[in-house]
């Protein structure tokens, strides 16, 4: 039997704590050692080995080219992941520098953020911009590029906008006073925005990488605070050194085209058959395989589950996709949950659907989880599993949390969670509402054909906000002209006269 030694664990999950603990645990091993009484019996540690908050390194100084002091210090972010915060300064030139990066490796898929401020305490959510990020004020159409890691808040970022905006208005003024005009309009309109005079408004933060982050807050509702992942495309993948252009995707052979478990005439998708085509990884852009099978759900409609598994980097996305026509109207299921038989119904979510359960104080915008077939234990226990893990440390069953969560957040997240496990055993009665633009999501009926007391169905006219985010209101299906098909067919009529 092999004897797997301490050099042998892989430095992440609970093994990881060791290197990235959250600053409260530090500062308590800290006094920890201070008060603790000296035992003579022990060997005494030099200045070196002795445990510190923050690491120092001497460093070139790349202003002065003389050796400053870098200082590293390695924490957890709640609700997000592991951080490195560092600090240079020197003392011959009095040169300062301070960023942030992700310890962590690059996510798997990309990630944007939307927060929709309309208090004044929305300017204290904690805001992580990675080097890749890009945020942008909506409203203000003013955006900050990808550049320097940052570890702020809302209100720092449009603090530090309109600080470099005002740096040199005065020789805007005298050189170029046109464009002097046009940035004091959105200086001016930017200060209103931190006094509290142009609520409501939005800040947006895209991030390739998907290793920055908005703070979330349990009371924010549909709407507030959104977060969607997504597929990079090449150029973002080239940009992260993630993949390289030359390397072209293979055409695929005859292993890996389409296989299924009868013939087939081509074009043709046969309900229950698995089919597998090549396809490239988002997380690390080379080849693999996806699977789709078209599943039929009974009284609803035909959709489409998807499967992707590479096997270089462990990359795994399942997907549901609804197909069939764009319905005239949205449409709102509401489904009273009274015991575990609800439990274990059958639930489409689709991924332009938002859910919520108002006894839960639970809300998840569209996009957020993306499309998922499932049971209503199984749709719990997933939304459970992921803001524990965010919000509390790796092996913390405690729910004390990380140091920066204030008391009384860590009592309403520990109460929210308290009422999603006593939903998902049955000891708790809740309401599932499920709003879907597309009308694309279901919620299993136990008594068809017969109508199911349970569940209540309306339909809804969508909004212009809902039209614009479907890409609805700018879809032309009558009357449209193909330019570049009738131009080829053009070419060919000439070229069978000239013949």
């Amino acid at each position: 039997m092999t004897d797997h030694t301490q050099e042998d664990i892989k430095p992440d999950g609970a093994a990881f704590d060791e290197f990235f603990e959250s600053i409260g645990k530090k500062t308590q091993n800290l006094d920890i050692k201070d008060q603790a009484p000296a035992d003579e019996s022990l060997p005494k540690l030099n200045d070196e080995e002795d445990q510190r908050v923050v690491d120092e390194i001497e460093s070139l100084c790349m202003n002065c080219h003389e050796n400053g002091i870098t200082r590293l210090l390695l924490t957890r972010i709640p609700f997000f992941r592991e951080i490195i915060i560092m600090s240079f300064f020197c003392p011959h030139c009095s040169f300062k520098n301070s960023e942030i990066q992700s310890a962590g490796e690059i996510q798997q898929k990309g990630s944007k953020y939307e927060l929709r401020l309309t208090t004044l305490f929305d300017f204290a959510r904690q805001v992580v911009k990675s080097d890749s990020g890009i945020v942008k004020f909506i409203e203000l159409d003013i955006e900050v590029p990808a550049g320097r890691g940052q570890l702020t808040n809302v209100e720092g970022l449009l603090s530090m906008i309109l600080e470099e905006l005002e740096l040199k208005q005065p020789e805007r003024k005298e050189q170029i006073p046109e464009v002097y005009a046009k940035i004091e309009e959105i200086i001016i309109k930017g200060k209103d925005m931190l006094e509290g005079k142009s609520f409501p408004f939005r800040i947006s933060l895209d991030d390739p990488s998907g290793n920055s982050w908005i703070e979330p807050d349990q009371k924010d509702g549909v709407g507030k605070w959104s977060k969607v992942e997504y597929s990079r495309t090449l150029e973002q993948n080239e940009s992260l050194g993630l993949g390289d252009r030359s390397e072209e995707p293979a055409t695929g052979d005859s292993n890996s085209t389409r296989q299924t478990s009868g013939d087939v005439a081509d074009g043709d998708i046969i309900p229950n058959e698995v089919y597998s085509f090549p396809a490239t990884c988002p997380g690390c852009t080379r080849n693999c395989i996806t699977h789709m099978k078209m599943v039929e759900i009974p009284h609803f409609k035909q959709v489409v589950i998807m499967s992707t598994v590479c096997d270089h980097c462990g990359y795994r996305s399942n997907e549901v996709k609804t197909g069939g026509e764009v319905p005239e109207k949205g449409k709102r299921i509401t489904l009273n949950v009274e015991n575990r038989t609800d439990l274990g119904r059958d639930i489409l979510k689709s991924e332009s659907c938002a859910l919520e359960c108002p006894e839960l104080s639970l809300s998840i915008n569209p996009g957020t989880l993306g499309g998922r077939f499932t049971t209503v234990e199984g749709l719990l226990s997933q939304v459970r599993d992921d803001l524990h893990q965010q919000i509390f440390d790796i092996g913390d069953d405690t729910g004390k949390g990380g140091d920066s969560l204030p008391s009384e957040a860590k009592k309403n997240w520990t109460a929210f969670f308290d009422g999603i496990d006593a939903a998902i055993q049955g000891e708790k009665k809740f309401t599932v509402i499920l709003s879907d633009p597309l009308a694309s999501s279901y919620v299993q009926n136990l008594c068809s054909p017969d109508k199911d007391l349970q569940i209540e169905e309306e339909e809804y006219e969508r909004t212009a906000e809902e039209e614009e985010d479907l890409g609805l209101s700018d879809m032309k299906t009558e009357g449209y002209l193909d330019e570049v098909g009738d131009e080829r067919r053009r070419i060919e009529e000439e070229s069978k006269n000239k013949t």
